[in-house]
């Protein structure tokens, strides 16, 4: 039963956290402690929510300690990211992170990620979005790996994995998803993931017709190859990047939409999403400028989706 399980939140942000512990009561009893938690009187936890800075000496130390509490029994761990950088994921990791999420997701997001991580959901569900992380990933990887090396893309690998985007989202729900996807490490292949989950579910929300959904979730998957191309001190630099460096960065759009010409994409819809989505309706965006009524609505709604995954 729920109530049998025993959750504990750490946090450095008491104003935050009642919110948090009020969700997680809805699957079990919920502690909320501060970074000085030792973890020596804790017995038996279902899982841990961490919501601290992790750059701080008592965070790591108190994480730290944790993991060495509980070194053999594979304890779920939650990492709210103040900041949701390659080098943060890895530091989290390093301390235990089963799951980092951003710092400022609903509540309701942790609760669900808890709950997938200790098994409260439904096994098929659960299996059918870990299939379809798996398949996606697998296609998604292979993409960046080729436009990397320069090598002609292949879009026939993509195409088998949309169909488990689209089948993961619909029965398993977005949540769950999300909580797969940012069980990774990788900052490019993480956000490819993370927008094409929401344009699976904002597709199937608004009604699409079939073959619509799969053009809106296609162009979402692979609407970033072109920072496949961008140096890799840049593409992962933990900060803000100079405005040269920004600059650099800012290529990633045409350098993409070129990948996918060279490759033999014709999809209009796929070219207009992998150039455009950093456009802005005042045209204040890049590389063209484009504004108002210039932005088609396809590429607005992918935008919206890769801003949302973004924050």
């Amino acid at each position: 039963m729920p109530d049998e399980r025993t959750f504990v939140l750490v946090t450095d942000r008491p104003d935050r956290s009642a919110a948090i512990s009020a969700a997680l009561r809805g699957i079990g009893i919920c502690d909320v402690v501060g970074p000085d938690e030792t973890w020596r009187g804790r017995g038996a936890l279902a899982g841990v929510v961490s919501d601290m800075t992790l750059s701080r000496p008592e965070a790591d130390h108190c994480l730290r300690a944790l993991q060495r509490r509980f070194a053999d029994k594979h304890l779920p761990v939650i990492c709210l990211l103040r900041k949701a950088t390659q080098d943060a994921l890895r530091h989290a990791k390093t301390l235990g992170a089963t799951v980092c999420m951003p710092a400022y997701v609903p509540p309701e997001t942790i609760v669900a990620a808890l709950a997938n991580q200790v098994g409260i959901i439904a096994e098929g569900a659960g299996q059918t979005v870990s299939q379809g992380v798996a398949r996606a990933g697998e296609a998604l990887s292979g993409l960046l790996a080729e436009a990397r090396a320069g090598q002609p893309i292949r879009m026939g690998a993509v195409e088998a994995g949309l169909g488990p985007i689209l089948t993961a989202v619909r029965e398993g729900g977005l949540a769950r998803w999300l909580d797969t996807v940012w069980t990774h490490d990788d900052a490019t292949y993480q956000h490819c993931l993370l927008v094409a989950g929401h344009a699976a579910q904002f597709s199937l929300h608004l009604g699409f017709r079939h073959e619509d959904q799969f053009r809106f979730v296609r162009a979402a998957l692979i609407h970033d190859v072109g920072k496949a191309r961008i140096p890799l001190e840049i593409l992962n630099k933990p900060g803000r990047l100079t405005p040269d460096e920004m600059s650099v960065m800012r290529t990633h759009a045409a350098i993409g939409h070129e990948i996918l010409v060279a490759g033999g994409e014709r999809d209009p819809i796929t070219l207009a999403a992998a150039r455009h989505h950093h456009e802005m309706l005042d045209g204040s965006g890049y590389p063209d400028g484009l504004a108002g009524s210039q932005i088609g609505d396809i590429v607005r709604l992918l935008t919206i989706c890769d801003i949302y995954a973004a924050l």
